[in-house]
């Protein structure tokens, strides 16, 4: 009975069996990743399974088993005496992403502790970088990521290759030993060294590593990746909102290419690092390639050194103010460029942008492979494919703007119906449309009006007959004042800052003007197809339709005063010298008035079209057709057509007058390749200059010419209410008899024409009363015109200290408009007293501060 009682004491219960399975984990954006479950540690292996410990073993069977447990561990898995060390969790990504550190069980003989030890570094590398492989190839990091990783991939291949191979020479030789396994581990020990080291540094710059990155990373929410992606209907799951700015594109290049410069004093790191450069830059290059000769973006992870804003299209350029299209739909990634195409990006970026326009202008045939072009950075065609690419984008879309779509022509029409040259087309168009221009604007009939602005363009006889673009002119009323609406645009400080001077959107508040007409608001819109409309956007139209409305209003202005002109050389009452020496002296000083007024307007509008607008013109027309022909071949075309004309056209060596605006390359170079970018910088800088030099950018400036124009208006308005008033002064016109100066023919023709106005009884009355009053009445006429003469007087002399002020700052070429200018104050009490040009009126000063803008001009003081 005892006896059974011990042997049950004696049984205890078997343990359970030990099965490690092997499991399929979750699919991944990565397709290449290991889906194969990370085996048991070796630690909770039963105690049946344990090894021998070293102790047992003699110092030949230690280094046996040593080198059987390191091919093993070569491969990321534990042997029997080499094991991860506890701090290590093969289930945590961000352990195996660093690396597993390796513990030996105690026992093992000193002499091979250190060998095993300084072989164990390989061993975690190779770990690491097989989590990296299958991190990195996740989709949301892009090809050149992919692509590297694929380069990684081969290299551990080639290293378990080599695995193989030892455990082949340690099955088969008897002498391999743990010395000559060190030996033959130690280039790829160097090499797997410097894999990691790119790979440690890529996964710090992703916060992949060490909690403490998050908080030191500077990367925010790439919002604009965030709106991209809403734009394109993606959605915002947690996987796309990663928090933090993914390395990828061209700063793992450049990663790549800093520590391949680094490593200039080691051949084997370099020839390593030149490898995995030469493959991840393999898809950028095919990205690259494609908009360099395509024009076009193949970027689904945003890495590439151009990013382009799909919301953006050309149909809104017709609306567009702000050049959205050409200056936002394609820009450079600046942090994301790779340090071989720092030099180069801009010519990167324009080669695309040019051959993106002649693409969809269906110059590109985009079904054709790029061929024998470099698919690598260290490829010594590399630079030159990059150089010839936008030699040939500029090129070909200089051709499209110059020749299939007539930029130059395109130009001309501008100039012909914005600048008014030739202006016989459109005074007819103001004869015939003048009684509809005389309406207050919200009653003027816009649809008559482009009827008659077309009947006057296909009117035979007229150089805009032949215009091939007369279709696209539209006319249009703008209610807002042009004084004001400059005000706004300018914001005083001219247009030097570049956002400075931007025309009035539609979401912008206006105040309309109530006192305009026809004429004050007339203004003409112009239609450019794309791709035309790069060059003149509505950005330069708006600043085209300034300086028409400009010209128009001098012009309505000077027909004006013409009209008052006639009057008073055809009216009776003025062209009747009175028995009155008072009455005459009183109408000489009104005459007087009327030619200064003209003067100053006529002065003003010959120096703004023909010392202002035509020879930046000229300049302007100059540049392009550098691009079509040898500026030394131009030169001698123009100079021949000046000597059969017999005058000598000036030219950028003879006359600083076409040169008035500053532009990117200011002296013309033979051999210079110009570029659209340019073409379109200086017709922005033509415009720019010419609103400058005709004071429309300076509000002080502004300001003044105002008072001085509306002076004018009111003086030729109120011209018929003189002759009414001068008529009932002059004793001559006012009583029923004739007077002795007046020939029986006059009286004759001057009692028909009273006969036809009202005579009632109080016209009568009245003028009676006015014959009674009549030294009142004239002295009252004469305080009307000295109060008109000294309003006109000082505000001129206020607007020459202004321009000599400015031309001696600013702007030289004002200087001839004030030697012009001062012919119509010749003679005033005002003439010389430059207080008045440093003190205010009605706010008005001009000592402190000018308009900025452009500097530039010339001095041109002939034909005053």
């Amino acid at each position: 009975m005892n006896i059974m009682l011990t042997k049950r004491k004696k049984e205890k219960p078997a343990p359970p069996p030990w099965e490690p399975e092997a499991t399929l984990l979750p699919h991944t954006s990565a397709p290449l990743a290991s889906r194969i479950s990370i085996p048991p540690l070796a630690s909770t292996a039963p105690q049946a399974l344990q090894p021998k410990p070293f102790h047992d073993l003699s110092l030949e069977a230690q280094e046996a088993v040593i080198i059987e447990d390191l091919l093993f561990v070569f491969m990321g898995y534990e042997g029997q005496y080499i094991r991860f060390g506890k701090g290590y969790n093969p289930n945590e990504e961000r352990d195996r992403l660093s690396g597993p550190t390796w513990r030996i069980l105690p026992g093992l003989d000193p002499s091979l502790q250190d060998l095993t030890q300084s072989m164990l570094r390989m061993a975690a590398h190779y770990t690491a970088l097989v989590t990296f492989v299958d991190v990195q190839s996740r989709e949301e990091f892009g090809s050149v990521n992919h692509a590297l990783c694929a380069s990684i991939r081969k290299l551990l291949q080639e290293y378990l290759v080599m695995v193989a191979q030892l455990e082949t020479q340690f099955l088969t030789d008897d002498s391999f030993t743990l010395h000559v396994l060190n030996i033959h581990v130690l280039p790829t020990s160097h090499m797997m060294h410097q894999v990691y080291g790119l790979a440690h540094e890529l996964l710090k710059r992703n916060a992949l590593l060490d909690d403490e990155s998050d908080e030191s990373s500077d990367g925010g929410d790439d919002y604009d990746h965030i709106l991209e992606q809403l734009r394109e209907g993606g959605e915002l799951v947690p996987g796309n909102m990663t928090g933090k700015k993914i390395t990828k594109g061209g700063v793992v290049l450049g990663l790549i290419t800093k520590r391949l410069e680094s490593m200039s004093g080691d051949p084997a790191a370099r020839a390593l690092l030149t490898t995995l450069l030469r493959d991840a830059s393999k898809p950028y290059m095919a990205m690259l390639n494609e908009w360099l000769h395509h024009g076009g973006i193949s970027d689904p992870h945003s890495e590439f050194l151009i990013k382009e804003q799909r919301s953006i299209r050309r149909e809104r350029l017709e609306q567009d103010y702000t050049d959205e299209y050409w200056e936002r739909r394609y820009t450079i990634r600046d942090h994301d460029v790779p340090p071989q195409l720092e030099g180069v990006k801009d010519k990167v970026l324009l080669a695309g942008k040019y051959l993106n326009v002649v693409r969809e202008c269906g110059g590109v045939d985009v079904s054709l492979q790029v061929k024998h072009v470099p698919t690598s950075f260290d490829d010594n065609r590399f630079l030159d494919n990059v150089n010839n690419a936008y030699a040939h984008a500029n090129e070909s879309l200089m051709q499209l703007l110059l020749t299939t779509h007539q930029l130059p022509a395109r130009l001309r029409s501008l100039k012909h119906y914005f600048f008014l040259d030739p202006s016989d087309y459109f005074s007819y168009f103001l004869e015939l449309g003048a009684s509809e221009l005389r309406k207050p604007v919200k009653s003027v009939n816009t649809g008559k009006l482009q009827s008659l602005l077309d009947l006057v363009l296909r009117q035979p006889g007229s150089i805009v007959a032949l215009d091939p673009f007369k279709e696209d002119v539209k006319v249009e009323m703008n209610e807002i004042n042009l004084t004001k609406s400059l005000h706004r645009v300018v914001n005083i400080t001219g247009i030097e800052q570049g956002e400075a001077l931007q025309p009035l959107t539609s979401n912008q508040p206006v105040e309309s003007d109530k006192a305009a007409n026809g004429f004050t608001s007339l203004q003409i819109d112009y239609s450019v197809p794309f791709p035309v409309s790069l060059v003149v956007s509505r950005k330069t139209v708006w600043r085209y339709q300034a300086l028409f409305r400009y010209l128009l209003s001098l012009r309505y202005l000077e027909s004006q005063l013409s009209t008052t002109w006639q009057t008073h050389t055809s009216g009776f009452v003025w062209c009747h010298r009175s028995s009155s020496r008072v009455l005459e002296i009183w109408k000489r000083r009104v005459w007087t008035l009327r030619a200064r007024m003209l003067v100053f307007v006529q002065q003003l509008l010959y120096f703004c079209t023909a010392e202002v607008i035509e020879p930046n013109w000229q300049a302007l027309m100059a540049r392009v057709r550098e691009r079509e022909k040898p500026p030394q071949q131009e030169h001698q075309q123009q100079a021949g057509a000046g000597e059969q004309n017999g005058t000598t056209l000036p030219t950028p060596t003879t006359s600083p007058n076409l040169h008035h605006y500053p532009l990117k390359s200011t002296h013309i170079r033979p051999g210079l390749t110009r570029t659209v970018d340019e073409l379109m910088q200086d017709h922005v800088d033509f415009l720019d200059t010419c609103l400058k030099e005709c004071m429309l950018t300076n509000s002080k400036l502004l300001r003044i010419h105002s008072k001085l124009t509306q002076t004018c208006t009111i003086f030729a308005t109120y011209t018929n209410w003189l002759s009414r008033e001068l008529e009932k002064t002059d004793p001559d016109l006012s009583g029923h008899h004739r007077p002795p100066n007046m020939s029986e023919e006059q009286w004759r023709v001057f009692q028909s024409v009273r006969s036809q106005k009202p005579t009632d009884a109080s016209f009568m009355e009245g003028q009676q009363q006015q014959q009674q009053q009549g030294e009142d009445k004239m002295a009252s006429l004469f305080d009307l015109i000295r109060k008109w003469e000294d309003n006109f007087s000082k505000h001129l002399q206020i607007l020459l200290d202004a321009l000599n002020h400015y031309a001696a700052t600013e702007t030289v070429v004002l200087l001839s408009l004030c030697a012009r200018l001062s012919t119509a104050n010749a003679g005033s009490g005002y003439t010389g007293r430059g207080e008045y040009g440093q003190g205010q009126v009605d706010g008005v000063g001009v000592q402190n501060g000018g308009g900025g803008g452009m500097e530039g001009g010339d001095v041109r003081m002939g034909g005053v």
